[in-house]
């Protein structure tokens, strides 16, 4: 059964559980080329069978991240080239579905955003991979705030990620290359990389 009609050259990128479409929420995006956007998820509530415009696109642009967010958070953007950046997700004033968006992040040539996290609190760490096998976790403090549309150095080299227990990871800074997490084969890359969150029985 296909619940998304989806047009040529068209993929679902995100899926957002929602019990109920409150105020006060929001439905925060990013794309490749920068863009972020910040909708209150109460412009979500009547879909149509064909569906509804969440985000204005560029030719070329794709939607990378979505996170629902209250107000409260810092958000971070994570670039190819290996920077981030992290901003108060006030500074994106809330627009309609229909709206473009505004600049998230300076991109390199060639550079596109990869990846989005919405930053709880300060206790937390970042967890990244690159696709020649290092990975690494930095206290998310080391990650100062800047105004959206800057850019910071987070890593240099590439890395895969397997099943591992984050606390394994030691805590480095944003300037180190990381640790080998998994040793690759030829041409392998990574495709991915995901939170677990185990029971107590996986543990035994």
């Amino acid at each position: 059964m296909n619940l998304v009609p989806l047009v040529d050259n068209e993929k679902v990128t995100a899926i957002l559980p929602v019990q109920e479409f409150a105020e006060g929420r929001y439905v925060f995006m990013a794309t490749a080329m920068g863009t972020v956007k910040k909708t209150p998820l109460s412009e979500f509530s009547r879909p149509r069978p064909s569906g509804i415009i969440a985000v204005d696109l560029d030719d070329g642009d794709r939607l990378i991240g979505v996170a629902l967010t209250d107000g409260k958070h810092d958000v971070m953007l994570f670039s190819s080239g290996g920077k981030a950046v992290r901003f108060d997700e006030n500074d994106v004033r809330p627009m309609g579905r229909n709206a473009h968006g505004v600049r998230g992040m300076m991109l390199e040539k060639d550079q596109r955003v990869i990846s989005m996290l919405v930053a709880e609190n300060e206790e937390q760490s970042v967890l990244t991979a690159t696709e020649n096998g290092y990975g690494k976790r930095t206290p998310i403090v080391e990650y100062t705030r800047h105004g959206r549309g800057t850019k910071v150095m987070l890593i240099s080299t590439g890395g895969v990620l397997i099943r591992t227990k984050v606390k394994s990871i030691r805590e480095m800074g944003r300037s180190t290359q990381g640790v080998t997490l998994i040793h690759l084969g030829e041409g392998e890359k990574l495709a991915g990389l995901e939170r677990v969150v185990e029971r107590e029985d996986d543990e035994e």
